[in-house]
């Protein structure tokens, strides 16, 4: 039989430890739940912008749906613009698509072993690229008017290599208003933006959908065939940049936005699932740990008092443990116009996104790397 004294005391513990947690991603001074981090246009951007120095290179497998908007979006930022689209093995209309709207098309071939097909189809189009800035731009993203030029604008004036942009997800329906705004939070908990703009810290991340790049600093490193099996591939690719000697930048904008909705849950837990346990360096320590540390966070924080009923330290950890979550949440809330009351909600959020990362891990465990667009990898990365 179990110690019920026992069980309250374990419960009380791992009920401070997520109180702790919560806290402390408040006092951390590099702010990881904040989101000071934005850029948008200048109110006077317009369409005359100078863009001749920037290549717009977009790889594409089966993104018909969104190709043409994709490339809209592109045409309206400024003059200049080259636009190459790597047409990567697509079985539906996106080649004939992005010709039709006027970009440079070049048909990829099947990715070597070893690569993954979308940075096989970034190698292609980069040795086409005669530009001194490289857009590395997802084939689903749409952009405001006058968001290159302020790319543009802050790699060459702040000094950086290499400037990303976390785009906005789409919140139409119930599942992605509650879990993508939760996605970001949880990505800028795990890659601060605080420390991977700090040219003195070690760490590094990107965001793959929109990356503006020195094209000379990108060759220097080796360009793709130096992570050309990672997942990963945004958050390697700005770790490759930074250690050799450059300044980079991440943020949010409203002017980036992904154009690839979640019609439901198991879209999402495609997603997450592709490279959670990837994240975590395949090491099951390390899911074991982070298990633990969401678990209290999430539940045995705001909900010791159902272990303790009667203790009032227990309602005091709870009352804690709520504020410092909605404190922690509040600036995602916010600049994803979100009530308040989903806070009330992220304790099951962070449960259905750690059951993503077990996903994931059971999937490496039977040999499965991760599956995307059709392909399945199976190997593992040296990181």
């Amino acid at each position: 039989m179990f110690n019920p004294s026992l069980i309250g005391l374990l419960g009380f513990i791992l009920g401070a430890i997520g109180v702790f947690g919560w806290s402390l991603i408040l006092i951390l001074p590099w702010r990881p739940a904040s989101t000071y981090e934005q850029m948008e246009p200048k109110q006077s951007a317009h369409s005359a912008s100078n863009l001749n120095d920037v290549t717009v290179l977009i790889p594409a497998r089966n993104e018909a749906e969104y190709i043409r908007h994709t490339l809209e979006t592109v045409y309206i930022q400024g003059t200049g613009l080259k636009i190459i689209v790597v047409d990567d093995q697509s079985t539906d209309q996106t080649a004939q698509l992005a010709r039709a709207n006027g970009a440079r098309v070049i048909s990829g071939t099947a990715p070597p072993a070893g690569w993954s097909g979308k940075l096989w189809a970034l190698e292609q189009g980069l040795r086409e690229v005669r530009t001194a800035y490289t857009l590395l731009l997802d084939a689903d993203i749409a952009l405001s008017p006058g968001i290159i030029a302020a790319l543009l604008d802050k790699v060459t004036k702040e000094q950086c290599a290499l400037v990303s942009i976390m785009a906005e997800p789409p919140l139409s329906n119930l599942v992605e208003r509650s879990l993508m705004p939760a996605f970001i939070f949880f990505f800028k908990l795990l890659y601060p933006f605080g420390l991977t703009n700090k040219p003195s810290s070690s760490m590094a991340a990107a965001a793959g959908g929109c990356i503006l790049v020195e094209t000379q600093a990108l060759r220097a490193v080796g360009a793709f065939t130096s992570l050309h099996n990672a997942l990963i591939d945004d958050c390697t690719l700005a770790a490759h940049i930074k250690h050799a000697g450059n300044k980079i930048w991440l943020g949010l904008s409203h002017s980036v936005r992904s154009q690839r909705g979640y019609p439901g849950l198991e879209t999402v837990w495609e997603m997450v699932s592709r490279t959670a346990y990837t994240q975590l360096n395949y090491s099951l320590p390390l899911l074991v740990l982070c298990t633990v540390i969401m678990v209290s966070m999430f539940w045995f924080g705001p909900f010791v008092f159902l272990l303790l009923p009667d203790d009032q330290k227990a309602y005091m950890l709870c009352a804690a443990a709520w504020l410092a979550m909605y404190l922690a949440y509040r600036p995602t809330l916010v600049y994803f116009h979100r009530s308040p009351i989903w806070v009330f909600a992220l304790p099951v959020i962070g449960m259905l996104y750690l059951a993503m990362t077990w996903t994931s891990a059971i999937r490496y465990w039977r040999g499965e790397r991760a599956r995307w667009k059709d392909r399945r990898y199976e190997s593992k990365t040296d990181y």
